[in-house]
């Protein structure tokens, strides 16, 4: 059974960074993209950040870009997001998941990916 697990979550002031991890279980998941989508209450999910399969392209949301960094680790099966410079509206559930097949550009729906874990909250306070 394919598990993915979200850590790192918590509360944090504007202008503060946190490190998100997502760790797999059940599959290897260095042939595949991953993603992490956030969302907030009352809105839809998101796209915040995407790696393919080895790391060498990544993809973020412009709300993001320059704030947020994605890596990977298949060595150890897991995928990091480092927050930093945070703001309220950063305030959501993040959520990682794979892609459901090996794919050379990394997509950005939500339906293109599957095993999405329970996801880890973040608070940005003003």
């Amino acid at each position: 059974q394919v598990q993915l697990v979200e850590s790192g979550g918590g509360l944090v002031q504007a202008g503060g960074s946190l490190k998100l991890s997502c760790a797999a279980s059940g599959l290897a998941v260095s042939s595949y993209a991953m993603v992490w989508f956030r969302q907030a209450p009352g809105k839809e999910r998101e796209f915040v950040a995407g790696v393919n399969w080895n790391g060498s392209s990544v993809a973020y949301a412009d709300s993001v870009k320059g704030r947020f960094t994605i890596s990977r680790d298949n060595a150890k099966n897991t995928v990091h997001l480092q927050m930093n410079s945070l703001k309220p509206e950063d305030t959501a559930d993040y959520s990682c998941a794979r892609s459901r097949s090996f794919v050379w550009r990394i997509p950005t729906t939500d339906t293109a990916f599957v095993n999405w874990g329970q996801g880890t909250h973040v608070t940005v306070s003003s």
